[in-house]
């Protein structure tokens, strides 16, 4: 029984009706903790005492974003389902970070994750961190709002790409509201509803395809698609886009690093009670996404079905847009409307949290760090300012979605090559004060400039040579090589062991 005969293309009233819903929820939850939020600490870190539960869906929402809910499916249709292999780097990033990095953390009563670097390398090294971290977060935050207006809202509403500016300015907007206005734990509670919601409509979505398409057998593919390209287990070729080992070592990487050094995830920790908690809320986060991983994957029935597409598109070159024109087209009235709640609530979960550590950071980090000793101010005032610093962070992001469309490549390779190149050098800098009781200012800075130069050329290897692009899966693991193999000997030639007096 064929989809196309049962449903009316398009978006129905319930659907708009859904999606209004939905934001205004996030509003209300944004104005519910306003009135209950009285400090700083309230306001960045929801007082510390914060459920695991809720604290692991919360950075699973933050990092999955609307770019991993639309590339999965894309990327599977697209290139094969050798992307899946990422699923083994959690429980290899859940031992080091939960049992390595977060008891390091935990024993720590900080804000922002940066001002333990300052005890052990300085403040030179605490700024670049933060500064980093901002310039990786505008970025991230600045591409999935450009992503969720160009390759949702545009699409599934039919509408002229010149409105995506504006589309971007209200996602934006609305974010910030509630995000200034709750603080984290406004954060936290709307990223919970975001993972339900992100999880239901891609349930959805398979139960749908399932059912009216005579179970799984009728779209499941049967055979190695032609459109999939040659992925071998390994491949000594730097052109070649994937491998098995590839994937595996690619998000391992990113797991620790992400999980080791990113303010948001830091601050995630920060906000439970105790190292065994925080790693429950990582297992927490780990399975979450393990869950929608293989849900999002499954969701390649076009590979089977390609008469269903629609006039002009190809499974070749439209992979990312296949998702989305499947929820317009072929989704119930209200089913449609609640998976893009889901697409918008990826979207917002991470804005949220961006625009959230941001504030923590500028705050600690920055007007903290370099106020008069003697100034004191009430935790009125700092709550004003901790939320202004919020409404100027999302701001910032807007203005910066707009440029986000000269990045070339599907949705996975836009986001490694603009989000990829600082997250190796971030963690270079707490792997050497946490790790290497040598470690130098010089040596830790040089090192961190040599990784962030490497990623660099690797992401745009093809425009700055004009030569093939290379595998977006090596630029962290080289970047953060190039990093220790710079900062690590440069600190041991630096090293002045402290003598007593």
């Amino acid at each position: 029984m064929s989809i196309v005969n049962q449903h009316t293309p398009g978006m129905a009233p319930l659907d708009y009706g859904v999606i209004i819903a939905y934001g205004l929820g996030m509003l209300a939850v944004g104005a519910y903790y306003a009135r209950r939020t009285v400090s700083r600490e309230d306001y960045l870190l929801g007082g510390r005492q914060m459920r695991s539960s809720f604290v692991g869906l919360s950075l699973f929402a933050t990092l999955l974003s609307t770019i991993t809910y639309l590339a999965m499916p894309g990327e599977v249709i697209n290139k094969g389902p050798v992307i899946l292999w990422t699923m083994v780097a959690i429980p290899i990033a859940y031992v080091v970070v939960g049992y390595l990095l977060i008891p390091r953390f935990m024993d720590l009563r900080v804000t922002s994750a940066y001002e333990l670097l300052e005890t052990r390398l300085g403040i030179q090294v605490r700024l670049l961190a933060s500064i980093i971290f901002l310039a990786t977060r505008l970025l991230w935050m600045a591409l999935i709002i450009h992503l969720t207006a160009d390759k949702i809202i545009v699409v599934m509403f039919g509408w002229d790409p010149k409105v995506i500016p504006y589309v971007s300015v209200v996602i934006g907007l609305v974010t910030v509201v509630y995000t200034s206005m709750g603080g984290l734990r406004a954060v936290v509670l709307t990223d919970v509803i975001q993972s339900l919601i992100l999880l239901s409509g891609a349930i959805l979505s398979i139960v749908v395809i399932t059912s009216e398409m005579g179970g799984v057998s009728a779209w499941w593919p049967r055979e190695w698609s032609p459109s999939w390209d040659a992925q071998p287990v390994f491949s000594w070729d730097p052109t070649t886009r994937a491998t098995v080992l590839g994937s595996i070592v690619f998000m391992t990487v990113w797991w620790i690093c992400t999980a080791g050094s990113d303010q948001m995830a830091i601050q995630r920790y920060l906000a439970t009670r105790d190292a065994k908690a925080a790693r429950r809320a990582f297992l927490v986060t780990g399975l979450a996404n393990i869950i929608i991983t293989l849900c999002l994957a499954s969701l390649g029935f076009f590979q089977t079905h390609p008469e269903l597409l629609a006039q002009g598109m190809t499974i070749d070159q439209d992979g990312d847009k296949l998702f989305p024109f499947f929820i317009v087209r072929f989704l119930r009235p209200g089913i449609t409307g609640l998976v893009i709640a889901g697409l918008l609530a990826a979207a917002m979960s991470s804005l949220s949290s961006g625009i959230n550590s941001a504030s923590s950071v500028v705050s600690v980090d920055f007007v903290d760090r370099f106020r008069p000793p003697d100034r004191v101010d009430s935790d009125a005032a700092q709550m004003r300012r901790a939320r202004l610093i919020a409404v100027v962070s999302g701001l910032a992001a807007v203005l910066l979605s707009t440029v986000m469309g000269g990045v070339t490549g599907n949705i996975m390779e836009v986001t490694v090559r603009t989000n990829h190149i600082f997250v190796a050098p971030l963690f270079g800098l707490f792997f050497m004060a946490l790790f290497v009781p040598f470690a130098t200012t010089v040596g830790t800075i040089v090192g961190a400039v040599a990784g962030c130069a490497v990623a660099v050329v690797i992401a745009y290897w093809d425009l700055i040579t004009g030569g093939a692009t290379l595998s977006f899966q090596w630029i962290s693991l080289i970047s953060l090589t190039v990093n220790m193999a710079v900062a690590i000997p440069l600190s041991a030639a630096t090293y002045k062991p402290r003598t007593s007096s």
